[in-house]
């Protein structure tokens, strides 16, 4: 489950990340097109950092999403 919920910020930090590649591609400079490329290549390594700590998480059974979900859905009246 902390797999599938990390998704939401990896993506939201790649389009940031293509935004950033793309805008610095558009500059002149030379030393502004080099800062994009490596802050755009930041973002991406934040995405993929994400992703990778959420699916260790979930393979190490640290994740606590699943026990609420269990507990909500298992409650007696």
């Amino acid at each position: 489950m902390c797999f599938i919920i990390s998704l939401f910020p990896a993506t939201f930090w790649v389009i940031v990340g293509y935004f950033i590649l793309f805008s610095s591609s558009k500059v002149d400079s030379n030393a502004i097109r080099a800062f994009g490329q490596i802050l755009a290549i930041w973002t991406f390594v934040i995405a993929a950092a994400i992703v990778i700590g959420a699916g260790y998480f979930t393979l190490a059974g640290l994740c606590r999403f699943g026990d609420m979900f269990t507990m909500m859905h298992s409650a007696k009246p």
